[in-house]
């Protein structure tokens, strides 16, 4: 046998994410950990429902561990992180599951814009078929163009006229 039979089998049965840095698959979850610098043990960061929940709470670690020149899986998220100030275990695992839990919320939300409306960017929603009135917009447009009506000049506010407002058209 050749041993690029068994890179592809090693690779396949260690789970590794092939897009996201620091996370493994294992009985269906993904599990998120990191190397500390310079040091031969890890830190365990958790194990998430989702690859991007593990995926984003490598990305607090490796801030923490490694810096802001580290290689991200969202590094759009970068601002939205609790990155903790000194490298202990603990802060970083509490830091890595607050990152995991913005993610979920995330793309609870994103799902949940796809779901009721779609992306609205992409979309063309044509608001005559469904209010059922041919030509709204130009209609519309029209109404914007109508002068206001004709203001007869009254002097005399006894005509019937109690209030002391001004007239809506006289502006």
């Amino acid at each position: 046998m050749s041993t690029s039979f068994y890179t592809k089998t090693s690779l396949k049965t260690t789970g590794k994410h092939t897009t996201f840095h620091g996370i493994r698959s294992r009985n269906g979850k993904w599990i998120a950990e990191i190397r500390e610098p310079r040091k031969t043990s890890r830190i365990w960061l958790g194990t998430y429902p989702t690859a991007e929940m593990a995926a984003a709470a490598y990305d607090v670690a490796a801030l923490a561990l490694k810096g802001g020149d580290t290689t991200l899986n969202f590094p759009d998220f970068v601002g939205s992180y609790q990155v903790p100030e000194s490298p202990e275990p603990a802060l970083i695992r509490r830091a890595a599951g607050e990152a995991a839990e913005l993610m979920k919320v995330f793309r609870e939300r994103e799902e949940g814009d796809r779901a009721v409306g779609g992306d609205l960017n992409d979309e063309f929603i044509d608001e005559e078929a469904i209010f059922d009135m041919p030509n709204l917009l130009v209609d519309m447009a029209g109404g914007m163009l109508v002068s206001p009506p004709r203001h007869t000049v009254v002097d005399d506010r006894s005509l019937g006229d109690s209030s002391d407002c001004d007239n809506l058209w006289s502006y």
